[in-house]
């Protein structure tokens, strides 16, 4: 079961997500925030596995709520839930450690698949937002481009190969199993591997981590 906290200042929203959740009998609500600082206070009540916050709320917004959560109570994974897709929002929530950041226009079946990654340890972001990050990467040319990825390189050169190896499957979306299976290793040797590349690289989480494997070349795009 995937224990999950929902914060949005519209009680309507919640209640929306509440229901296209509850379809799905892997997932389990336990909380509901109508605030940023509601929301901190459930994640250290109920220690879900996955926070769904969105961006705009009063007293602390999502993207904040989102650090301190991750700061505070780092087996909750982040998730940022919102309509809005700006490139400022996006860089600050995967900056903060968020493991996804998905569309309220979205397909619902798309929330789904996203909370159940992030719980099995991948990173996800909405099709629409993922396009964008990878066009951002890809953006210009000369010094600007060839210098990230000449940094993401150095990066990766610190890591074994087994490291790269599993670092590019990061970089693809798999989760721990899925790398597992095709490793052929078992998942607690996947998930000691993967936080010694996110140590050793040096970034906050999965996203970072792929982001670092598609500047070094290590994915293709």
């Amino acid at each position: 079961m995937i224990r999950v906290l929902l914060a949005d200042d519209e009680a309507m929203v919640r209640a929306g997500v509440r229901a296209i959740l509850g379809s799905d009998e892997a997932i389990e609500v336990v909380a509901e925030a109508a605030d940023g600082a509601e929301a901190v206070d459930l994640v250290h009540l109920h220690r879900p596995d996955v926070a769904v916050l969105d961006i705009r709320m009063p007293k602390l917004d999502g993207l904040a709520a989102g650090a301190e959560i991750r700061r505070t109570a780092p087996e909750t994974a982040v998730v940022i839930l919102t309509t809005f897709s700006e490139d400022a929002y996006i860089a600050r929530a995967i900056g903060d450690g968020a493991s996804g950041f998905l569309l309220k226009s979205g397909d619902p079946r798309e929330l789904i698949a996203g909370l159940k990654a992030v719980a099995e340890g991948a990173a996800y972001l909405s099709p629409k937002i993922a396009q964008r990050v990878i066009a951002e990467l890809g953006a210009g040319s000369g010094g600007g481009r060839m210098s990230r990825a000449a940094a993401a390189k150095e990066q990766v050169d610190v890591l074994s190969p087994r490291e790269r190896e599993v670092l590019a499957l990061v970089g693809e979306g798999l989760s721990n199993a899925e790398i597992a299976g095709r490793l052929f290793l078992v998942e607690g040797t996947v998930k000691a591997y993967v936080s010694a590349v996110l140590t050793r690289l040096g970034v906050k989480n999965r996203v970072q981590a792929a982001i670092v494997a598609y500047e070094a070349g290590l994915v293709g795009g």
